[in-house]
């Protein structure tokens, strides 16, 4: 049985109120399986909570930990649409990489399971049906798209166009993926079917809703009343939703890829996949435990928390929870942990970019470093912000912290350990004032790196963790065992105890954390029993026991393996920048032709050809290039903003066409006289406008 305490306030004051539970149901958002995890999901979703779920286990508690594939909606249809085989082909490959690649990260699933399974077949259908029977639902008929040479009606990802924010060319129904702009397909331009091609046409259709109006008056004393402590970015996203008021949502689709509506006249309609996989925690914990699945979703004793990432907010603040507390027998969500966005190399990660590091390629790459990453991924977890992974700052946390300060502790008290007492727990002697100091810092740290865990501030935890790692590191320098090892060996064993002990509490401190080196270090330590409890404990290791000979927690990394990863994304980066440029090419569209000017307007007009004669970067300005130009009459000065498409340096000796006859213009404290022409391509690249053959400077153009 276990507590906690939760801040309430009333009248302005502050009071606690005691939550007792028995045992913590912890759910990870499932996976879309059409394509490999990537560095995002860990950080956002499954180390976080790996790490608590084993911080619970460690303290005793009962914790069920319950992870699966979301298997359904258009984007596999779409995959598995332009590979040509099968849906199922599609989630029955990346389930099993996932499944997989989870496995070999340390991810301690209960169980991971997935969508397809019949088991979530048949709750999901029993599920809708309970709401159903229940009458939660509303039907309305609405107008969407349909593709009338393909004969279906098409979902949000199988309409592109261009986006009506930042005019990006193949923005899907739903989303702009440069810009990141939420869209309807009504709002794209010139939309186009993914399937055949062709135009869209609006017809009728009839779903089923879930009117989450009915539920925003207990939602909104729900989340912004009961559950204040959460974090500021989910609390002031689900209060943004609700001050805009919420609206029915949509539970059914016209598909041919899902769960089939369970009642009559729903031919061709399937579950909405925001509706059918959150019931995937549910059905994965009943084909777990198919005969004690229900204190694990139903009890009130039992404590329910969901680690997701910030574009699931909404989903499992509002959407989930309103479902189960139509359903009537279910416990709501706890807390609700989610993070933010991790950026990869100063960009937003995009899997159809490809601008991701993929853990199944990672774990190839870097063989046996599964807690370098974790450690990495956790330092920069974006717990209240977008952050940042770069592979400069992977080496030099592994180089610099887990090699320098907690391996190199490790290491230097086993070596010094073997070297004067044969592998053998030293007995303790007399503590010194600062054997003292050193032992009381030592135990502030488990309780902070508790109290940290209890909140879910994992990054500061883990820091926590190192710091006492620090702590060991500094106490060895400034006692200095191998000196007195000539004058006081009694002084060297109580040094070489505490030291002792300090690494075996490193090895529970970390254990959530890092589990593959934590095993490491206790194989190295034989310490065979070992709970959360024993944290801070300084009897770990009894005097005589026998400590193994040390190996290596970590090794430094090299620039080789780092070099290589940084020139793979760079290589990305230059194909991406070429796709995107033969779209724009493949799309473009002159601008319409201007109205017509009189001749005489045009006459006005002064275009002559002049050689460049020097070229340079205008300081402070990264768009602008300053010339000389030899005109015929003289030399003539002109500012122009071509500097992203030219080096300077090849544009001298060249003749370009050039309007002689504006008025000077300064810029960024640069007079221009005059304007260069260029000719800008579809993809935004300007082209400098010269004549195709040599002539004489200061000619007019006519």
């Amino acid at each position: 049985m276990s507590s906690m305490k939760r801040l309430r306030k009333k009248n302005n004051f502050q009071f606690s109120i005691d939550m007792t539970y028995k045992r913590t149901t912890v759910t990870s958002a499932l996976p879309y399986a059409n394509g490999p995890v990537h560095i995002g999901h860990l950080a956002g979703v499954y180390v976080p909570a790996d790490i608590y779920v084993r911080y619970l286990r460690l303290k005793g508690e009962d914790v069920l930990f319950i992870g699966g594939s979301d298997e359904h909606g258009v984007p596999i249809t779409i995959k598995a649409r332009r590979e040509g085989v099968t849906p199922q082909d599609i989630v029955d490959r990346y389930h099993n990489l996932i499944k997989k690649s989870f496995e070999e990260f340390g991810i301690s699933f209960d169980i991971y399971s997935r969508t397809t399974s019949a088991t979530h077949r048949q709750v999901a259908s029993d599920f809708f049906k309970t709401l159903y029977d229940k009458d939660e639902f509303i039907t309305k008929e609405s107008e969407q798209y349909y593709d009338e040479e393909a004969g279906v009606f098409l979902a949000d990802r199988y309409i592109t166009g261009e986006c009506p924010r930042c005019h990006e060319q193949g923005a899907y129904g739903d989303q702009c993926e440069k810009c990141g702009s939420t869209l309807s397909p009504d709002e794209l331009i010139n939309p186009k079917s993914t399937i055949s091609g062709s135009v869209p046409v609006k017809r009728m259709t009839k779903h089923w809703y879930l009117p989450l109006d009915r539920h925003e008056e207990w939602l909104r004393k729900w989340i912004l009343e009961d559950h204040k402590e959460w974090r500021p970015n989910v609390y002031g996203q689900c209060k943004s939703w609700l001050d805009m008021h919420l609206q029915p949502r949509a539970v059914s689709r016209d598909l041919d890829w899902g769960i089939p509506l369970p009642i009559d006249n729903a031919k061709g309609k399937v579950l909405y996949v925001w509706f059918d996989a959150p019931i995937g925690y549910i059905s994965n914990t009943k084909e777990l435990l198919p005969n004690d699945w229900e204190k694990w979703w139903k009890s009130p004793d039992t404590r329910l928390i969901h680690f997701i990432g910030k574009d699931n907010i909404v989903f499992h603040c509002i959407v989930f929870p309103a479902m189960l507390k139509a359903e009537g027998s279910f416990i709501l969500p706890d807390n609700v942990p989610a993070n933010e966005f991790l950026n990869l190399e100063g960009d937003k990660i995009s899997t159809s970019r490809n601008w991701a590091v993929w853990l199944h390629e990672y774990l190839a790459d870097f063989p046996g470093k599964q807690d370098v990453l974790r450690y990495v991924l956790t330092a920069n977890a974006p717990e209240t912000k977008d952050n940042d992974f770069t592979w400069r700052d992977f080496q030099a946390r592994n180089n610099n912290e887990l090699v320098a300060i907690y391996g190199n502790f490790v290491n230097r008290t086993l070596v010094l350990t073997h070297k004067y007492f044969e592998g053998k727990v030293p007995e303790r002697g007399e503590l010194t004032e600062y054997d003292n100091a050193t032992l009381k810092e030592f135990v502030d740290v488990k309780a902070e790196v508790e109290k940290l865990l209890d909140n879910f501030k994992f990054r500061d935890a883990q820091k926590e963790a190192m710091n006492l790692a620090r702590i060991g590191n500094k106490y060895l320098a400034d006692t200095e065992p191998w000196k007195l090892a000539k004058t006081d060996m009694g002084r060297v064993a109580t040094i070489l105890n505490i030291s002792l002990q300090i690494t075996a509490n490193l090895a529970i401190a970390f254990e959530p954390f890092l589990p593959f080196s934590s095993k490491k270090l206790r194989d190295m330590l034989n310490l065979t029993s070992w709970s959360w409890s024993n944290l801070g404990s300084l009897d770990m290791l009894p005097a005589g026991a026998v400590v193994n000979k040390p190996e290596l927690l970590f090794e430094k990394i090299d620039d080789a393996p780092i070099e290589a990863q940084i020139k793979r994304l760079d290589e990305i980066k230059k194909q991406n920048e070429e796709a995107k440029r033969l779209l724009e090419l493949q799309n473009f569209k002159p601008a319409p032709v201007q109205e017509n000017i009189p001749f005489d307007q045009f006459e006005q007009l002064d275009v002559r050809v002049g050689t460049v004669l020097e070229c340079s970067r205008v300081p402070k300005a990264d768009k602008l290039l300053q010339f000389k130009i030899d005109d015929g009459m003289g030399c003539r000065t002109i500012v122009s903003g071509i500097a992203a498409w030219y080096n300077p340096e090849d544009l001298v000796g060249k003749q370009v066409c050039f309007v002689a006859n504006f008025a000077p213009r300064k810029l960024k404290g640069v007079e221009s006289q005059g304007m260069i022409l260029s000719a800008q391509d579809a993809d935004g690249r300007l082209v400098v406008v010269s004549p195709s053959a040599s002539v004489r400077n200061g000619v007019k153009v006519c």
